[in-house]
């Protein structure tokens, strides 16, 4: 059995033991105190010890896509951090907290919907203890779906997890464009629909009125300020097909779209849906 150093890692030693016909087995094992992860595959190992050697890193960023569907469409941004972070108490997940007086679970969102807009692949980025359940699992893997059933465990109905990742990133992904599908009744799909939805297209600006609120929310409506704002630069392409008018957006630093200046755009009304607007893809750019 041999012992060597992680790079020059002061923390953290690999012990390495080849057994024959078997795939060679890695033990991370951090020097000072009982952590240690058990690795089966040399893939996972090597992504273990991305993890675990870095002596400044105190978590590890785990990346949560889920859907909301039905009426749980309703919960604000807020709320579905609040679900969240009640699950992962439930099931013992040992969260990363801010400093202070006051720490906050390391929770976060990326791309928050609308209040009222489901979602197919939403993200949720969780920062946990280096350590969590690190004895009881083989691999990341086996980690990884041990959280995603446990917490699917704690979670609503209507509240599905899809999986659950753990990443070698730093910082969380940044959304880069999203889909949305509105189902349109089939009354209100025609000429002047399809009319209405060219013309955007074939315009070279879209200049919208977005109400911006104030750091005091008990402000009267009207001493709030409103800006002008060309959203053409999100609309990427809308399309009407079976499953109703699909707009491609982009996402910027600047910002994009939103869904209820799209359904002002094209002249719509909730009441002119059959279903609740729903968000099917979001494409990611890491970091």
């Amino acid at each position: 059995m041999k012992a060597a150093k992680i790079g020059n890692c002061p923390y953290f030693s690999v012990v390495f033991r080849a057994e024959m016909g078997i795939m060679p087995n890695y033990i991370w094992e951090r020097c000072q105190g009982d952590m240690r992860i058990t690795v089966l595959d040399e893939n996972s190992g090597g992504f273990a010890a991305h993890l675990l050697r870095d002596g400044d890193a105190k978590s590890i960023l785990v990346l949560v896509k889920f859907k909301i569907r039905a009426n749980l469409r309703f919960l604000s941004h807020a709320e579905v951090l609040k679900v969240f972070q009640r699950a992962c108490v439930r099931t013992g997940i040992k969260m990363q907290y801010s400093q202070g007086f006051n720490p906050r679970p390391k929770l976060s969102l990326p791309l928050p919907r609308s209040v009222g807009v489901e979602t197919d692949d939403d993200l949720l980025c969780l920062r946990i203890d280096r350590g969590t359940s690190a004895q009881a699992h083989k691999s990341i893997s086996d980690l990884c779906t041990s959280m995603k059933t446990k917490l699917s465990e704690q979670l609503p109905e209507n509240f599905e997890l899809v999986s659950v990742e753990m990443t070698k990133a730093k910082s969380a992904p940044q959304p880069r464009a999203a889909t949305y599908v509105l189902d349109v009744r089939q009354e209100y799909v025609n000429e002047k629909l399809k009319a209405r939805i060219e013309r955007v297209l074939a315009s070279e600006s879209l200049n919208v009125q977005r109400r911006i609120h104030g750091k005091d929310s008990r402000l009267k409506a009207e001493d709030r300020r409103q800006r002008t704002v060309d959203v053409r630069g999100f609309l990427e392409s809308i399309e009407l097909d079976e499953r109703g008018i699909v707009v491609e957006c982009k996402i910027s630093s600047a910002g994009s779209i939103r869904v209820e200046e799209i359904l002002k755009l094209l002249e719509l009304d909730v009441e002119n849906l059959a279903a609740p607007v729903r968000r099917t893809n979001v494409q990611w750019r890491s970091n």
